[in-house]
């Protein structure tokens, strides 16, 4: 009688280890997610570059002139706007699609053994791209309107980081949810779309009363938007809102970790 191998999921912790250890298949998973979403599509990559410039055209023709918002300093209202929607678009984006990457891929989850969190990781990895992309799409902009950044422009990578962080965070807890739960994926668009207006995409922090601040920054996005207008534009720091809304992020990445492990053994049998 052969020898058989079993493979068993490594169920200390939150495992990080052992994702580390197999790193080299998330790359290749996060490379055939950006395959598939730009092969699909008639004009490829090109989405990466209309999607920032078409909203940005959008939103400054509904907030910036019929609205009459104004940016809280010295410079374009559109070089405000894009630095909410460039980090709060990759958010939405990865919340949207990477919530739903487990049960998209049931016959993956039931074939075959592999760490499960790479799927929601993956999604959010290949998305990504389009996250540089736009940020590629906001120096031409400041080019456009001949706008120097600030010094503070070298912090701008740790805010884009942090995007990463929250966005990662929300997807491992909203996808083992989306697989246990499966009616909670008509809620999560819904949620998104009102946590874009509890974003200060089109307006500024420094609009709300002081005392409220602090809880308005538990909002995960809130730090990486105020902050990287504060390192692009060069506006005063937040640093209260950018700590808690850090802090917040962190708490949400720890939770949805432990919840993903906690349900993950279940998946596969009811994917």
């Amino acid at each position: 009688m052969g020898n058989e191998t079993i493979i068993r999921a490594d169920q200390r912790g939150l495992a990080l280890g052992e994702a580390f250890s197999r790193r080299e298949l998330l790359y290749f998973l996060v490379l055939r997610d950006i395959k598939i979403r730009y092969k699909q599509t008639t004009l490829g990559i090109v989405w990466a570059v209309l999607v920032p410039v078409v909203q940005l055209i959008v939103f400054t023709l509904i907030f910036g002139r019929v609205a009459g918002l104004r940016p809280d300093g010295d410079y374009p209202y559109p070089l405000f706007l894009l630095a909410g929607l460039v980090p709060w678009t990759f958010f939405a984006q990865a919340v949207t699609q990477g919530s739903q990457s487990l049960v998209n891929q049931q016959q993956m989850l039931t074939k075959v053994y592999f760490p499960r969190l790479f799927m929601p990781a993956a999604a959010v990895g290949g998305l990504f791209v389009d996250l540089l992309i736009s940020c590629l799409v906001y120096v031409c902009v400041l080019a456009w309107f001949r706008f120097l950044p600030s010094w503070q422009v070298v912090f701008a990578p740790l805010f884009l980081f942090q995007t990463l962080f929250a966005a990662t965070g929300a997807v491992l807890l909203l996808s083992a949810i989306t697989v246990v739960y499966r009616d909670f994926r008509y809620v999560i668009p819904i949620a998104v779309q009102i946590l874009m207006f509890a974003s200060p995409i089109v307006y500024s922090v420094s609009l709300l009363p002081q005392e409220y601040q602090w809880l308005y920054a538990l909002n995960p996005i809130v730090g990486p938007i105020d902050g990287l207008r504060s390192a692009i534009l060069g506006k005063p720091w937040n640093v209260t809102a950018i700590a808690i809304s850090a802090a917040s992020s962190v708490v949400l990445f720890v939770i949805g970790l432990a919840y993903f492990r906690k349900t993950e053994r279940r998946f596969a049998d009811i994917a």
